[in-house]
């Protein structure tokens, strides 16, 4: 798990089975500090209804992903898996 600044959408008009209906966000992860970047931006599904500029935990669990989405198989790996409230 980890904390990330939603900092967008993304839109596909081409993407796996297993995704369709799913809201994807652009996140930016932060290291433990809260304040700098790790790494580059990432695409994670969003089942919460997180919006742009919320604070969000993210998961790479597979698991998770593949019952958040009802399939056994997915190319999904980040998950949103909570909304922080500051």
């Amino acid at each position: 798990m980890q904390n990330a600044l939603v900092v967008g959408t993304a839109t596909s008009t081409i993407k796996h089975a297993s995704l369709r209906g799913q809201k994807l966000l652009v996140v930016q992860p932060y290291r433990i500090d809260g304040k700098t970047p790790d790494g580059d931006p990432l695409i994670a599904s969003d089942g919460l209804g997180a919006g742009i500029g919320q604070l969000v935990t993210i998961s790479s669990d597979g698991r998770y992903a593949r019952e958040l989405l009802n399939t056994e198989k997915t190319p999904l790996r980040w998950t949103v898996i909570g909304i922080v409230d500051e």
